[in-house]
C-alpha cells in the first residue's frame, strides 16, 4: 500500500496498520510499493487461501514479543505437539528447562511464562514496567515492536523443519538468530542443552562466544542470503498450517524468478569451509572475521544469493497468519502478518531484494531502526 492510499484508508477508518511516516522518522527504511502485487480479485493465478479468519482489525505493529536470541531445532517435522517445550525427550524441553534453571525458576513465574510467552519465550527483562516486570527497550521508544535484541534476555526456542546434518540421530542442528549462525552436534539430553546453553544460546554471551576450543560444539555463519521461516504449527492453530504451504510455494516460485537459489532443508555447513571454533586470534579478530563471512552472504555482495525457508512452531499471533520471519546476515529480523500469496511478490522484491518494510504488514522485529542508512541491507 503506497503513502497516500494509506492516509485514504485511515481516513476512512479502514487501515490497522502503523503509519510510514513514524516508521520512516524512526529511521526504518520503508517501502512506498504496496504490498498486494495483483488485482483484486487475482488475475495472476497466485494460491488463494480457503476461507478462515484473520484478524484485519486489530493494531498488528507491536503484536510480537521482544527476544534476544530465536533458536530454531532440527526436527524434519512441520507440525509438533501443541508445546514443543512440554515434548518428552525433546531438545526443546531441555533447554526450556536450561533457560528456567538459569534465571531463577518459580512455579508462579512459570506460570506467568506460559501465559505471556506465545513462542516459548524465556528470560528476563532488563527494566521494570508499572507492576514491577523487567521488560526491554524499545529500539525507538515511540513505536511498539521495534525491538533492539542487546536490551532483553529472553531467548524463543522453536522446532523447525529441516533435518538434523549430523549422522547421529540423537544430535540437532540448530539455528541462533539473530546471530545468524548454525551449530551443530547439540545433543539431545539434558547435558548437551546444558553445553549449548552455556557456550550458544545464553544470551549474556556474544556473537563469537562458541568460536572456542572449550565445547565440542561447532558452528558455522549461515550461508544464505536470508533466512525466511513461516509457522506451520497446526496443532496451535489450524490457519497456519494451511498459509505455509501456500506461501512456501510463492516465495521460492519470486525468489527463483528473481535469480535466486531457493532451499528448503539445510545443508550440511561443514562444505562452506571450516567451523568457527578454528578461528584463532581474540574475540574481537573473530568477530570481525564473522562480520567479513556475513558481508560475503548478505543480497548485495554474494555472487549467488540463495534464501533458506523453514517452517516453525508457533510465534504467537496465529490470527494474523500467514505468520512470516525474515532474517537477514546484518542481524534484522523482519516480523510480517496477514501475509497471503498475493503479496509475496512485493516481500521478495521490496524487503529481502530491496532491504525496505512494507508497512501495512509489520508486526514489529529486531534491529530495524537503521539510522544512516536507506536500507536493511546497508552495514
Amino acid at each position: 500500500m503506497s503513502t497516500i492510499r494509506w492516509f485514504k484508508a485511515y481516513m476512512l477508518g479502514e487501515q490497522n496498520s502503523p503509519a510510514p511516516e513514524g516508521l520512516r522518522a524512526a529511521s526504518v527504511p520503508v517501502s512506498e510499493a504496496d504490498c498486494r502485487s495483483c488485482a483484486n480479485p487475482c488475475d495472476e493465478g497466485h494460491d488463494e487461501y480457503p476461507k478462515f479468519d484473520v484478524d484485519m482489525e486489530s493494531q498488528i505493529l507491536g503484536s510480537m514479543k521482544p527476544y534476544a536470541r530465536q533458536l530454531v531445532i532440527s526436527t524434519g517435522k512441520s507440525d509438533w505437539e501443541k508445546e514443543v517445550t512440554d515434548a518428552p525427550n525433546s531438545l526443546a524441553l531441555y533447554l526450556s528447562e536450561q533457560s528456567h534453571r538459569g534465571r531463577g525458576g518459580g512455579k508462579e513465574r512459570d506460570r506467568k511464562d506460559r501465559k505471556d510467552r506465545g513462542d516459548k519465550v524465556r528470560g528476563e527483562r532488563p527494566h521494570r514496567d508499572k507492576d514491577g516486570e523487567r521488560k526491554p527497550r524499545l529500539s525507538d521508544a515511540s513505536i511498539p515492536g521495534l525491538y533492539d535484541p542487546s536490551t532483553t534476555s529472553k531467548v524463543a526456542i522453536l522446532n523447525g523443519s529441516h533435518n538434523t546434518v549430523c549422522d547421529d540421530t540423537l544430535e540437532e542442528t540448530v539455528l541462533v538468530l539473530p546471530d545468524y549462525k548454525v551449530v551443530v552436534g547439540v545433543q539431545r539430553t539434558p547435558e548437551g542443552a546444558e553445553e549449548f546453553w552455556t557456550h550458544v544460546a545464553d544470551p549474556s554471551l556474544p556473537r563469537a562466544a562458541s568460536t572456542t576450543a572449550e565445547t565440542r560444539l561447532k558452528s558455522w555463519v549461515l550461508p544464505y542470503s536470508c533466512v525466511i521461516l513461516l509457522c506451520s504449527h497446526k496443532r496451535r492453530d489450524n490457519r497456519c498450517a494451511i498459509s505455509a504451504p501456500k506461501l512456501e510455494h510463492g516465495f521460492t516460485t519470486a525468489l527463483e524468478r528473481q535469480g535466486w537459489d531457493v532451499r528448503t532443508q539445510l545443508e550440511d555447513p561443514a562444505q562452506t569451509g571450516p567451523a568457527l571454533e578454528e578461528l584463532s586470534g581474540t574475540e574481537e579478530e573473530r568477530e570481525a572475521e564473522i562480520v567479513r563471512q556475513l558481508h560475503a552472504v548478505d543480497p548485495v555482495h554474494a555472487d549467488h544469493p540463495s534464501a533458506l525457508i523453514l517452517r516453525n512452531s508457533h510465534i504467537g499471533g496465529h490470527k494474523f497468519a500467514g505468520n512470516v520471519i525474515i532474517y537477514t546476515p546484518q542481524g534484522v529480523a523482519v516480523w510480517y502478518g496477514r501475509v497471503t500469496p498475493h503479496e509475496v511478490e512485493a516481500v521478495v522484491k521490496e524487503t529481502i531484494i530491496g532491504g525496505k518494510i512494507l508497512p501495512p504488514l509489520l508486526r514489529g522485529g529486531l534491529n530495524l531502526a537503521r539510522p544512516g542508512r536507506t536500507t536493511l541491507h546497508d552495514w
